[in-house]
């Protein structure tokens, strides 16, 4: 029988007697999760019966401290001989394969990993230590020297970033004016009609834009020609929402492979595997970043090519389009030795600086991301009050240096909200978009019994399905919503992103929303 990440857990089923007394001859503990509770099951385990302890971290990269594990399974092992087993703390699917063919990697952070099969190693190491074979105490110091050039490596201790950090105030965590003073200078600057339209963010990435990106990383095009071939991409992007005569146009992020790793790529703290493939969900794997060190941003990452985008048709509001801090971690592997809040907070000041640029060159719109923030709450009732502060607090920290008349839009999709509602409303987004029709507007339920402060736009039509949405479907959508939300704070665009739609399923599904739109417009006159 196995418990992973136990502590919590464990008292809801009436604590480790319940567990201990299930009818099985082995008991498994993430010993890592609470060193407090190997001691605890010592005491509580059955005559005879098998103790496995989790001693190998399966929810990260990063090679085991011996000297930890040894000190916290010892007086176990000394108790227990032979009935006591050793395993990683969790199913190793969490991590990628092996670190063999990862040659593109710097070797001292390489020498700080361990994937899957360097984790079973880890596994037979401490065994050996375990045993008390001095003969291998060599694998002790070559892993305590791992440990502390690691800790000592200037990557990891980036004294500008450290100083930032300090420094921040109060007053960069919030913005200047309160929602309802700011509504009205952006409703006057951006002049737009009731029920605005507008989309997520991408759109189709078709074979074309993934093959120019692989021609542009393996050298078969100069960087120049990329860029022609982008602010073609983005040109047609721009034209295509004009004709179908969307209000708040976005540039279609052609020029990114993915939200994480697009940014991720050009900011200091961050490494890139090869192979290291990760499940997400069903057949579905992703090849998360590496967090290693102080992350901070070299030079503006978008602006180029939304202040392009702006340029193609300036008449009409462009919406910049980054990925939020908290978003930016929890889709990464992250460094282990500093709390998460403060990398968080480093990524955090990395948008930011990234968002006052998009300003600078006349972006109204700037809209930052987070569909991981709900996916990152923890299952434990007590650390979850710590998290949603500290990453609410981080994307206040990413959006809270601009004017009072640019907006701050946000993404989040797929999730039940209703255990978090307040804590949304309190990142203070200008506007917030979220699916709503792939759960049938259950997801808006919420809506009806917690007045939100400010403006929404709940998506009206599924972007996962092939299928174009009616005229009639998308006003039926929206008169439903202005069932639940006040018309004056009400926004149309779709569940999510377009990039895995092709170009007819688009141009068909946007052009009936905006016609229902439309509809909707004359029926509230």
């Amino acid at each position: 029988s196995c418990f992973c990440q136990s502590s919590l857990t464990l008292k809801k089923f009436h604590g480790f007697r319940f567990f201990f007394s299930l009818p099985v001859a082995g008991y498994h503990i993430d010993a890592l999760a609470d060193k407090n509770e190997v001691a605890k099951a010592v005491d509580v385990l059955p005559v005879n019966a098998l103790l496995s302890l989790g001693v190998i971290d399966g929810r990260n990269i990063w090679r085991s401290h011996y000297k930890y594990v040894l000190n916290l399974i010892k007086p176990a092992h000394d108790l227990l001989g032979d009935n006591l087993w050793l395993a990683p703390s969790c199913s190793l699917l969490h991590v990628p394969y092996s670190l063999k063919n990862e040659t593109n990697l710097n070797e001292n952070l390489k020498s700080w990993l361990a994937f899957a099969e360097e984790k079973l190693i880890e596994l037979e190491d401490i065994k050996l230590l375990l045993a008390g074979n001095l003969s291998d105490s060599n694998i002790l110091i070559e892993n305590s020297h791992c440990y502390e050039s690691k800790k000592a490596h200037a990557a990891l201790n980036v004294e500008a970033v450290r100083t930032r950090l300090k420094a921040l105030k109060d007053s960069d965590f919030k913005r200047s004016s309160k929602f309802n003073e700011r509504c009205l200078k952006q409703r006057k600057k951006l002049s737009l009609p009731l029920l605005p339209t507008t989309t997520i963010g991408s759109f189709p990435q078709t074979k074309e834009v993934r093959q120019n990106r692989a021609k542009l990383k393996n050298g078969s095009i100069s960087q120049e020609e990329y860029s022609e071939f982008i602010k073609g991409e983005i040109i047609k992007t721009v034209d295509t929402q004009n004709s179908l005569g969307l209000d708040v146009l976005v540039h279609g992020e052609s020029e990114r492979n993915d939200m994480v790793e697009y940014f991720g790529e050009h900011l200091d703290g961050f490494a890139f595997t090869k192979f290291g493939w990760v499940q997400s969900y069903g057949s579905r794997c992703v090849k998360p970043p590496i967090i290693y060190g102080d992350v901070s941003r070299k030079k503006p990452i978008t602006v180029e090519w939304s202040s392009f985008a702006k340029s193609v048709d300036p008449r009409k509001p462009m919406k910049g389009m980054l990925t939020g801090p908290v978003t930016i971690l929890q889709w990464s592997f992250v460094r282990n030795d500093i709390h998460l809040s403060e990398v968080t907070n480093q990524i955090a000041l990395a948008i930011r600086d990234e968002i006052q640029d998009l300003e600078s060159v006349g972006l109204e719109i700037i809209q930052v991301d987070e569909p991981a923030l709900r996916e990152g709450l923890p299952l434990r009732s007590l650390d979850k009050k710590e998290y949603l502060e500290w990453s609410v607090n981080a994307f206040k920290l990413s959006t809270s240096g601009v004017k009072d008349d640019t907006q701050i839009h946000t993404h989040m999709c797929y999730a039940d909200f209703n255990e978090i509602i307040e804590n949304i409303a309190d990142m203070d987004a200008d506007v917030i978009s979220l699916e709503a029709s792939r759960s049938k507007h259950e997801l808006l339920d919420v809506f009806a019994e917690f007045n939100y402060p400010n403006e929404i736009g709940p998506g009206v039509y599924d972007i996962h399905s092939p299928r174009v949405p009616t005229v009639q479907e998308f006003l039926d959508n929206i008169t439903g919503i202005i069932q639940t939300i006040p018309i004056e704070k009400l926004w149309i665009n779709p569940d999510c992103g377009l990039k895995t739609r092709n170009w007819t399923e688009v141009n068909g599904a946007l052009k009936n929303m905006v016609l229902a739109t439309q509809k909707a417009r004359q029926l509230i006159k």
